[in-house]
């Protein structure tokens, strides 16, 4: 039995049904409302649609260019999920996300019952709702991104190894089920991210195993055999797109994306260690104060079994994605229902009163500063969607008040309860204070930015002034995946030449997007055809993928099928 004796270390299925059902309803706010969010989103969504279109369900596609990083799982179930709705027509961005709702839904489940296993119901459900709350995961489940269906790919595998150490501690067999559970987890996180999900999934048994100098948890995963079922998940489609892209796919993603990633940061995210115990604070609010007060417990229990196991799990994938040169808050997600399940398992052993925090007075001075900072991490996000409201659009919105207004007392109450040492009343207020921010983040505010969501504009000022039908429009100031995806991905991102040239050439049915900074290099490049361009109106605002503020217009040449069509 791990963990004490203290209590079953199930949880009723009434109760994991609850937990379904709460993570779901968190989850779901602002999934129809909100755009595509750039960059990667839409790039997903767009590939995703392209498979549907094609029915090319293994040479992955952006527009006409192949898009070699990552195996086809993710687009696989995008796919899927877009079918399954009767909508693979429709260029609608609620079905792409349902994957990840559905499997962010079942980390959490799977984040309580782990914690219910190794420290007691209590620290169960503690865990899956320090998971839930964070805003990492509250960001990650709405977007149709590989993230979510990672991370339940690594809690499936992690899931088995629990299994089998408990088989372990209560001297049992292990069933060869629980080996195919574990390597067929790994196979599918293999189909979705390549060998990012080898890092969580191996290092853990292999690190505790050097750890107590036992691989007796590592047998029990049969790898002898075990690594065949992962093979039989990834190789075949492996194989097709070998000989489909004659190699180019694994030049690319393994070569160029992941070791490329390693060695230099990519996309302006190289960034030095560190970086992710920076940004913890944030990404894991409201849970990232609670797991730093454990600390000094982890260090005193981390002989413990489970202590020491979740150490495993947690230590060598930070180390590694600290090491490496590229970095995104979301390198370390797979850690964070470890990091939720140790958290809450502790917390939940002290009771009401927390009395196991830092022994010397350096440490409890630099966790009385850490709790300053989380509590102003959390004002800033109470009120941050009013400011945003009012910086970029000039409005005052009440109902965003009034959200902020419910958020901030509940920052304030559980910094009271902090200074009371009553940690998990604490957990809890600061929990529901997250999900009324989030509920009125992703349903009052951010579907209001109209300013930052220049792609859904763009569209409809495309819709509205386009000279024909079938009208080519070339989009000269703004390539962001988003606009491609929402165009049905009949848009050309390319310059001032080659834009001015098609209008040119095909004055009556093409269309240009281009931004007041390089409408004078337009025109020049328009020549004597720049006395017949026409702006059909514009679209200003923030793009947010660079910070730059934008103000496009759609020209046309005027002709006259273009004359007739008005």
């Amino acid at each position: 039995m791990l963990g004490t004796s203290r209590g079953t270390r199930t949880l009723p299925w009434r109760v994991l049904l609850l937990i379904a059902l709460a993570a779901f309803v968190l989850f779901l706010p602002g999934r129809m409302s909100t755009p595509p969010f750039d960059r990667d989103e839409p790039r997903y969504m767009e590939a995703s649609a392209q498979m549907l279109e094609t029915h090319n369900y293994i040479d992955v596609r952006f527009q006409d260019k192949p898009r070699y990083l990552q195996p086809a799982g993710i687009y696989w179930l995008e796919s899927l999920a877009v079918k399954a709705v009767g909508m693979e027509h429709a260029r609608t961005v609620w079905p792409y996300r349902i994957p990840s709702l559905l499997a962010m839904t079942a980390a959490v489940v799977l984040t309580a019952v782990m914690g219910a296993s190794l420290f007691g119901p209590m620290a169960g459900v503690g865990a899956a709702v320090l998971l839930m709350a964070s805003v990492l995961v509250a960001a990650e489940s709405r977007m149709a991104t590989i993230d979510s269906c990672l991370l339940l790919s690594v809690l499936v595998a992690q899931f088995a190894l629990v299994r089998a150490l408990t088989d372990r501690e209560a001297g049992r067999v292990t069933p060869a089920s629980t080996a195919l559970l574990f390597w067929g987890a790994v196979g599918c996180g293999l189909m979705l991210k390549g060998p990012v999900v080898l890092i969580p999934s191996l290092a853990t048994p292999l690190v505790l195993g050097w750890v107590e100098r036992n691989l007796d948890l590592w047998r029990r995963l049969r790898p002898s055999w075990g690594w065949l079922v992962a093979a039989a998940v990834v190789l075949p489609w492996c194989i097709v797109i070998g000989v489909v892209s004659h190699g180019e796919f694994f030049r690319r993603s393994v070569g160029v994306n992941f070791l490329g990633k390693v060695a230099s940061g990519q996309e302006a995210h190289g960034l030095p260690p560190g970086y992710h115990l920076v940004v913890f604070v944030l990404a894991f609010w409201p849970g990232s104060y609670f797991a730093a007060s454990v600390l000094p417990q982890v260090w005193r229990e981390r002989r413990t079994l489970p202590v020491r196991y979740l150490l495993c799990w947690i230590v060598p994938h930070w180390v590694v994605f600290e090491s490496i040169a590229t970095k995104l808050p979301h390198y370390v997600l797979p850690t964070y229902p470890a990091i939720a399940m140790l958290t809450a398992g502790l917390l939940a052993q002290s009771g009401v009163l927390w009395r196991n925090g830092p022994r010397v007075r350096w440490g409890r001075v630099l966790l009385g500063v850490y709790a300053m900072l989380w509590g102003l991490v959390g004002c800033a996000l109470a009120v941050a969607g009013p400011v945003l409201l009012w910086r970029l659009e000039h409005q005052f919105s009440i109902p965003a008040v009034v959200l902020a207004g419910g958020v901030l007392p509940l920052v304030g109450l559980a910094m009271w309860q902090i200074w009371r040492a009553e940690l998990c009343y604490a957990a809890l207020s600061s929990a529901v204070a997250a999900a009324l921010l989030y509920v009125g983040l992703f349903t009052v505010v951010v579907p209001r930015l109209q300013s930052i969501w220049l792609a859904p504009r763009l569209v409809e000022l495309v819709q509205a002034h386009k000279p024909c039908a079938q009208t080519q429009v070339y989009s000269v100031s703004f390539s962001e995946p988003s606009l491609v995806f929402l165009i049905g991905g009949k848009v050309v991102l390319q310059g001032v030449a080659q834009a001015a040239q098609a209008m040119r050439e095909h004055p009556a049915c093409t269309a240009a997007l281009v931004d007041v900074r390089e409408r004078k290099a337009f025109m020049e490049a328009l020549g004597a055809d720049a006395s017949k361009a026409r702006s059909r109106g514009t679209v200003a605002g923030l793009n947010y993928s660079n910070g730059h503020a934008m103000a496009i217009s759609l020209y046309t040449l005027d002709s006259p099928v273009a004359d007739s069509a008005h």
